[in-house]
């Protein structure tokens, strides 16, 4: 998906039915790092849009029977990535949805590859003070075990954020209502879905844009 470079529009313009439609017309995968809010977003998102929402690491412990800490520290990252690459595909199957994935997805070749041909990668993006403040409310993250938040995540970002750049959509994940990034997505979504239109050139060439 190729788009003119553009402005978001802000959150808090209103957001008509023909733009929820348009928003809503192609699959949507959520990337970023943990504690950008994907999960809560998400949910957010898809009950504005009236589509399905699933959780990909909600998805994987339903199908292991473990959770995803348990299944780093019995069988490594590794197999976790795999199990977790085989679910994904399996969610992405054409049908409009909103899909929440972990923050270490979209940095697997496989899955990334997926995500860009067949869904509408969003990657939301929160500095990292704002990931610290959110991931120490939980205390289930295996990245996180027995380390300093504030010093994984800020290499996590270092290595993953030129990765997330790739995502067809950014949106900037604040100390926000959640809300306001969530009508900010779907500005974005319905951008995205909506073909541009030529402005005539002056000089009598289309534009693109």
């Amino acid at each position: 998906m190729t788009e003119c470079d553009a402005k978001i529009p802000e959150p808090l313009l209103p957001v008509s039915a023909d733009i929820l439609r348009a928003a809503a017309l192609r699959p949507i995968t959520l990337v970023g790092l943990m504690g950008a809010g994907k999960t809560t977003v998400g949910r957010r998102l898809a009950m504005r849009l009236a589509l399905p929402f699933v959780d990909a690491d909600a998805e994987i412990e339903t199908a292991s029977g473990l959770t995803v800490a348990e299944i780093f520290t019995r069988f490594g990252e590794a197999h976790f990535r795999d199990g977790e690459r085989r679910v994904i595909a399996r969610l992405i199957d054409g049908t409009p949805k909103v899909i929440a994935t972990g923050g270490g997805a979209f940095m697997q070749d496989d899955t990334r590859a997926l995500i860009l041909e067949r869904t509408v990668a969003v990657w939301l993006d929160a500095d990292v003070a704002t990931l610290v403040a959110r991931v120490q409310r939980r205390n289930s993250r295996p990245l996180l075990t027995g380390r300093d938040p504030a010093e994984v995540l800020a290499a996590l970002a270092a290595t993953r954020n030129p990765v997330y750049a790739q995502a067809h959509i950014r949106i900037g994940s604040h100390a926000t209502p959640h809300g306001e990034t969530v009508t900010a997505i779907i500005h974005a979504l319905a951008k995205a879905n909506t073909p541009a239109r030529p402005v005539p050139d002056p000089n009598g060439e289309p534009s693109p844009c």
